[in-house]
Parts: structure tokens; C-alpha cells; sequence
């Protein structure tokens, strides 16, 4: 008797009283086998179908299967299952094992689960999204339509205690019964490859064990590459490597799982599918490397990326737990002891790191506002809910409002994807839904078709691939094109098109080297050089693998830029923007964008004069006054407004800042029949500039503070009124002899900058008298000796002033 029996009675009663209920239990109790036959001849069942959910597909089809043995029954008949691309259910089935996204379509298609008595969540623990969207349909059909339905969740190491207050349930636990299971640590060697310490640890067991092995790695790709070096090293008939991923044909899957031949070893190399509701005959042997890949969205870039990252403890018990499934058995650990305490108590739950545009058209179909009209157990994240409301939008799946648009009830009645099921019925406007569904299918189901990243080669590779999966695929793909309604009639769209409008942030440009391309998202992305799609100016891009700065194209197609100009018109932005040609002179461009491509651009060489205009004077607005030679007069003159200012006069304020915001008022009638600013000779700036200040206030700056101040001699020189110390003039020193007075401008001591006959500084002064009573002395005496051909008056004040060597007539 399996563990799980002996709660059956109280689980029993549970449902006969309430409507709902969790139940918590180790792997290996029996629940997904035990818990459904157990409810059949439940009295408030009354002959209606239990149906129950699982995470994957393999686990749906060996859970019929070994519920139907039970039974002595074929699959089909009073157990059966639903999962994508295939079905075995009859009118006598009452058992209905189907996986999660097929749960959601049957909830979504009747609300009140008609002849529905009981539903059964079922390893709730991983929390799928799927999952947890199932969870809160059925808790909210149950709450207004079905208050007789019943609700079981089970889970083997869940947190009962977080379900069982969404549902107002209580937790019934089984203890279970599993064998010990000794655990070893083998350490990390981070020199290795991950598949060179699998394959250490494989021949290590396989020397120091009996039994099968389970070997847990994060993905298909180190599947394929650890049975390739095991396929070299181990070469012995009496083991047999056997892969399983979900991307398998269901019958190497069940290959995989069934009892090893007498006298055989299996080694199966499975993803995380292999982690709960499936028990792999003859294992006593578990090899964990500790990773898992799961998908990541990320609502800045639009993308969904597998991340590799450590499992949780919760999943590395698991795992370790298949050791001792049916014998004491040994778990290996590529890692050391102290690491499993670092490691995150349970996984997130998907709904916190997946794209949401499903479950947002669901909600809207459902008839719910927002995420937060029905209770989830984590309500999914604003940021990437808000971008899965956005992209329904661009799909014209709801309107502003958020209510669902005939087009998005179509969508949302389709099993498929958001995007893809646009796709479909976009292209069954046409007539070519068949074409588009084939697409839909190779995007779905991984590496269908080859691994080509050229999208037409995939769709020869399934039609010439005759394997039970691509028949499945395409009996599949048939049925989509039948639901995409009446073919219309119209111009064939080629196989980019389609893409395009599934991944139209996708659409991607060539850049840079061969290879190199751009996404409309911004995102750069590549693809092999050597690839014939390397040469192609554009691609629609369905599948991206994740990088740091960029990502590689794992599948795409050619598309027209034509094409798509016309197809996404609605979504194109048009720029007009002025720019120098090679000359400084302005040309107009218009650009016409898709997200952050450039589709196409027009120059025109003789751009309408006004928006020249325009375009001048926003680069004075945005590079400043250096943007224009303004010349020497033009800074004289606003030093000489500056400086009337600090005076606390009221002068216009001829500042950058100034200037600037008063552009219109000088610069703009400048710039009529301009093509560039380098055009403007400086005095013409002067004179607009000057035009800012009033006529009577322009004949009162010359008195107020002269451009120019005149010595003894009639020379006269340029002040300088930017000055650190105030208006300066550099003068030589024998030009002022004579002045008793010091000049001013502006009520201010000129700054006499007092220079030797060789213009080399001799003194700076604000007091000249003073200077003439006290260092001159110093200062005649070292003139006297460097310059004897000069005149140096022993009392300047009232010598002549000259600006020769010697006076005439000496």
C-alpha cells in the first residue's frame, strides 16, 4: 500500500464537507496515482469527471497510464488525458489528466466546467504560471458559478500554508515513504566544463554503484553534448544513455522512463522534467549539477531569455529523493556541502519572471479589469503586466479601455500564444493560415524541424521529418489553420512578413560587420557569418538566445523593408530633421521609423528656407553662443552692458542666458536665406545684437562706458571691461605723463595697466598720483638703465607725455 492511502480517508471527508482542500506529500507517496481513483465514488462527485493538471506532458501521459493499469484499462477509457498535440479521452472517461495551458483554454471555453465535479491541481509546488492563472479561474468559477466544485491542490514540498488560506482550505500531510539515500559531495571544479564533471561523475558511479542512474542537468544542449562524451568513454553493452527533455518524440520519452532491460544500466539525462510525478524504473542513482534553465522576461527589452541558475533546496531534495524512489540508493552532488545552505528555499514562482501577455488577453476574455479582480497566490508584476496590456493593444486585442476587441475574443478562443495566434488569423486573410500555422508550430515546439536558424529550411526540415512528433506537430498545425476561419483572397505574404507580425519589435536591420543586425526593440542581436541569413539587409526574428550585450538569432527569415513599411504603417513614426552636409550647409532628411529603425530616408538639398530658419536657431538654443562668431565688438559691447549692470543700471541683459532666450528678437530675422550659421559675418551680429538696446540708451552707453579711453598723447586704446579688477586699458607708461588725475569710466577708477616701452608690465594701478609720488622712483630708475634712448622725468605728473623715444626737438 502506497503511503498516501492512509490520509485518503480524511481527505475524503475534507472534500465531503468543504469544496476545497490541500494536500501536502513527499514524491513518492503515490497522490498523483492514488488521490484521483480514490475520489471516483466520492457521493458529491455524482458521476461528474475529475480532472486533474500537470505540469508537463510526460507527466500527464504516465500518470493516465499507470492510473489506467491500475485499473486494468487501456488509456482512453475511464482515465485518459489532453496535453498539446495529442488526446485520448472517450465518453467514458472520468479521469481526465491534461496538462495546465490546457486547463486554462477548457475554463476559459466554459466557465461553469459543466459535468466538471472536481479539479485537481497537481505538483503545485512548481508553480507555473499556467498553474497559478488555472487556480484562480476555477477559485473564482467556484465562487460565483460553481459552489459545488471542488478544489485539491497537491504539492510535495509546497508552502500548504499559503494555498490553504487563498482557498479557506486545511492541509492534510502524508509522511510518505521513500528509502535512505546516502549524499556525496563532489566539490566544484570550476576549470572543467559542466559536461567534463558530469561524465567524471557518471564513470564514478557506474564503478561504485549498482543500479540505473538519473542524471539532472539544466538544458537540452548538455543533454545532447554530456551523451556524446559518454557515448565515447563508455563503451560497454551493458549501459544504455537515454536523454529526456520535453522537446523529445513522446516515444524516446518513454524509452527513457521504462524498466532497463535485464542486465542493463540506464543512464538518463534529463532536464528538471524528470524532478516530480514521474518514477524512473531501476534508479537508485542520482547526479545533480545543481542547475536549472528557466525563462526570464525582461519588460525593458520585450524578451523572454533562459536563464541557468541554482536550483532551490526544495528542488534539490527532489532530486535527490529519486534515488531512493523504490531501493536505498546515492546522491551525487556537483558541489560542496556548505553551498546547499546558500541555496533559495523554494524557486520563484513564474508568474514574477514571465511574460504576461497570455495571461493578461485571459484575464480580459475572463471579464476581469485588472490582475487584481482575481486572487492569485502572487499577483503578477505591474511593470511586465502593463507591458503585456500594451502589447494587446498593439495587437489590437483590447482597446484603450482594456476591453476585449472582437479580433482579441479570437485570439483568446486560439491555443496558441497572443502573438502567434495574430499571426494565424492575420495570415488567414490571405489564405495562407496553413503557412503561418507550420510557423507557429516550429516556434512552439524547440528544434522542430532542425536546427537551422533560417526559418524556410526549418519548414522543409518538417515536411520532409515523417517522426511521430512532427506528425503530431503538423496534425496540430492543420487544426490551428482550421480555426483561423475562411481563407481570404489576397497578395501571398512571405515567410518574414508572417514572423513580423508575431515579433514586430523583432524586425531586425543589418548593422556593423557581416552577421551584425539591429532590433527594432534597440537591441543589437547576431547571427553566424558564415550564415546565408548573415547577407540579408533585413530579417523578422522569432527566436533569440540570451547574451550580456547582445543576442544570437536562433531563428528568423527575410522580410522586405516594402513590406513591412506597408504592413506596420500604422505603427511607422516620420522624423523630418536638418543636418550639414560635407560643406556646413543644411540639408533636410526625413526619416520614417519602426520602433528604433530607420525603414527608409529622403534628403532634400534645398530645404523650405523657414524650417532652416527653425533649425539655426534651435543650435544656437542647444550649443550656445559658440555656436556663432560673434567678434570682438560684439564682446566689447557686452562687456560694456555687464558691466553698466552691476552698476545696478537698467540695461538689457546681453548674457548667454540672455541672448539666448531673446533669439527671435535678433537672431531669427538674421537667418532668412541662410543655410548656415557660419554665413553670419560677425558684423552683422553686432548690429542685430545692438538692436536690443534702445537708440537714446545706445548714445548713452558711449558716455556711460566708452568702448575706448584716449591718453594724454590723443592715442586711444580699447578698455577692457571683462577684467577681473574692473575696466583696464594697457598703456605705456610714458603715454600718461602729464595726468595729475586718475581717469575713470563710469564713476569707476580706470584700471591702468602701466606697461614698459617694450609693452612689458611696470605696475598696475587705480591711484596714479599716488604711483607718481611713491614707486616711480624704483620703476624710473630700472627704465632709466633698459631704456637710456627714453625720456624718464624724475616728476611725470607734470612732464609732457609722448609716445617716441625723445621728444621732437631733443
Amino acid at each position: 500500500m502506497l503511503p498516501v492511502e492512509e490520509i485518503v480517508p480524511a481527505l475524503q471527508a475534507q472534500l465531503a464537507e468543504s469544496t476545497a482542500a490541500v494536500l501536502v506529500a513527499p514524491p513518492g507517496a503515490g497522490k498523483t496515482t492514488v488521490v484521483p481513483l480514490r475520489l471516483l465514488d466520492q457521493p458529491w462527485l455524482a458521476g461528474g469527471k475529475i480532472i486533474m493538471l500537470e505540469p508537463r506532458r510526460l507527466a500527464a501521459r504516465a500518470a493516465a497510464e499507470r492510473m489506467a493499469r491500475t485499473l486494468g484499462e487501456k488509456v482512453g477509457q475511464t482515465v485518459g488525458y489532453r496535453v498539446r498535440m495529442q488526446s485520448k479521452v472517450s465518453g467514458a472517461t472520468r479521469i481526465e489528466v491534461v496538462t495546465e495551458g490546457v486547463f486554462a483554454r477548457m475554463i476559459l471555453a466554459d466557465p461553469t466546467l459543466d459535468g466538471v465535479g472536481c479539479v485537481i491541481f497537481d505538483e503545485f509546488h512548481e508553480r507555473s504560471l499556467d498553474a497559478d492563472l488555472g487556480l484562480a479561474l476555477a477559485r473564482d468559477a467556484q465562487g460565483v458559478l460553481r459552489d459545488d466544485l471542488r478544489l485539491l491542490v497537491m504539492s510535495a514540498t509546497l508552502d500548504g500554508a499559503a494555498v490553504a488560506r487563498l482557498l479557506d482550505a486545511e492541509v492534510l500531510e502524508s509522511q510518505g515513504r521513500t528509502f535512505p539515500v546516502e549524499t556525496r559531495h563532489l566539490g566544484r571544479d570550476e576549470r572543467l566544463r559542466l559536461e567534463d564533471r558530469v561524465v567524471r561523475a557518471v564513470e564514478k558511479a557506474l564503478a561504485e554503484e549498482t543500479g540505473s542512474l538519473l542524471v539532472f542537468l539544466p538544458g537540452q544542449g548538455e543533454i545532447r553534448r554530456t551523451a556524446d562524451l559518454l557515448a565515447e568513454r563508455i563503451r560497454r553493452p551493458g549501459v544504455e544513455i537515454a536523454p529526456l527533455y520535453g522537446a523529445l518524440d513522446p516515444a524516446e520519452q518513454d524509452r527513457a522512463i521504462s524498466p532497463a532491460p535485464q542486465g542493463v544500466r540506464k543512464v538518463v539525462l534529463a532536464t528538471s522534467i524528470a524532478e516530480t510525478s514521474l518514477t524512473i524504473e531501476g534508479v537508485r542513482v542520482v547526479i545533480d549539477c545543481g542547475l536549472a534553465r528557466v525563462p526570464r522576461f525582461d519588460p525593458a527589452s520585450g524578451l523572454t531569455r533562459l536563464a541557468t541558475v541554482r536550483v532551490s533546496r526544495a528542488a534539490a531534495d527532489q532530486r535527490r529523493g529519486r534515488a531512493g524512489r523504490t531501493e536505498p540508493g546515492v546522491c551525487y552532488r556537483l558541489w560542496d556541502e556548505p553551498e546547499t545552505r546558500a541555496l533559495p528555499a523554494f524557486a520563484d514562482p513564474e508568474i514574477l519572471d514571465a511574460e504576461l501577455s497570455g495571461l493578461a488577453l485571459d484575464l480580459a476574455r475572463w471579464g476581469a479589469k485588472d490582475a487584481g479582480d482575481l486572487a492569485f497566490l502572487d499577483p503578477p508584476p505591474a511593470a511586465a503586466y502593463a507591458e503585456a496590456r500594451a502589447l494587446l493593444r498593439r495587437l489590437e486585442a483590447v482597446d484603450d479601455a482594456g476591453v476585449l476587441t472582437e479580433h482579441g475574443r479570437a485570439l483568446s478562443e486560439f491555443p496558441l500564444a497572443p502573438r502567434l495566434a495574430h499571426m494565424v488569423i492575420k495570415a488567414a486573410e490571405t489564405g495562407q493560415a496553413a503557412r503561418a500555422a507550420r510557423i507557429a508550430a516550429l516556434v512552439t515546439e524547440r528544434n522542430l524541424g532542425g536546427r537551422d536558424a533560417d526559418l524556410r529550411h526549418r519548414l522543409e526540415g518538417l515536411e520532409r521529418d515523417r517522426s511521430p512528433r512532427a506528425r503530431d506537430a503538423k496534425a496540430l498545425a492543420d487544426r490551428w489553420a482550421g480555426l483561423a476561419g475562411k481563407a481570404g483572397k489576397g497578395e501571398p505574404l512571405d515567410d518574414g512578413l508572417l514572423l513580423a507580425f508575431a515579433y514586430p519589435e523583432r524586425i531586425a536591420k543589418a548593422r556593423g560587420g557581416q552577421g551584425e543586425f539591429q532590433l527594432a526593440s534597440g537591441r543589437g542581436a547576431f547571427v553566424e557569418a558564415t550564415d546565408a541569413l548573415a547577407r540579408e539587409p533585413w530579417l523578422a526574428v522569432a527566436e533569440l538566445g540570451g547574451g550580456d550585450r547582445r543576442d544570437r538569432i536562433l531563428l528568423a527569415a527575410p522580410v522586405d523593408v516594402e513590406d513591412v513599411a506597408c504592413a506596420f504603417a500604422d505603427q511607422l513614426e516620420t522624423e523630418d530633421r536638418l543636418e550639414e552636409s560635407g560643406g556646413g550647409r543644411l540639408r533636410a532628411k526625413r526619416l520614417v521609423r519602426l520602433g528604433r529603425l530607420t525603414l527608409r530616408e529622403v534628403i532634400d538639398e534645398n530645404p523650405d528656407p523657414a524650417l532652416v530658419a527653425a533649425a539655426l536657431a534651435d543650435r544656437v538654443r542647444r550649443d550656445g553662443l559658440s555656436a556663432l562668431k560673434l567678434g570682438e565688438a560684439v564682446e566689447s559691447l557686452r562687456a560694456r552692458v555687464a558691466f553698466l549692470r552691476a552698476q545696478g543700471e537698467d540695461w538689457p541683459d546681453l548674457s548667454d542666458a540672455g541672448l539666448i532666450a531673446r533669439l527671435d528678437d535678433w537672431l531669427t530675422p538674421l537667418l532668412t536665406g541662410v543655410r548656415s550659421l557660419g554665413a553670419l559675418k560677425p558684423d552683422q551680429l553686432d548690429g542685430a545684437i545692438r538692436t536690443l538696446i534702445p537708440w537714446d540708451r545706445q548714445r548713452a552707453l558711449d558716455s556711460a562706458a566708452p568702448a575706448r579711453w584716449t591718453a594724454p598723447t590723443g592715442n586711444s586704446f580699447s578698455i577692457d571691461y571683462a577684467a577681473e579688477a574692473g575696466p583696464r586699458v594697457d598703456v605705456r607708461v610714458q603715454e600718461v605723463f602729464g595726468l595729475k588725475v586718475h581717469p575713470t569710466v563710469g564713476g569707476v577708477p580706470l584700471t591702468l595697466s602701466l606697461l614698459s616701452p617694450g609693452h612689458r608690465p611696470v605696475q598696475t594701478t587705480k591711484d596714479l598720483p599716488g604711483f607718481w609720488a611713491g614707486s616711480w622712483k624704483d620703476v624710473r630708475s630700472d627704465m632709466r638703465g633698459r631704456y637710456p634712448k627714453h625720456v624718464w622725468p624724475e616728476d611725470p605728473a607734470n612732464a609732457a607725455a609722448t609716445a617716441r623715444a625723445k621728444p621732437r626737438g631733443t
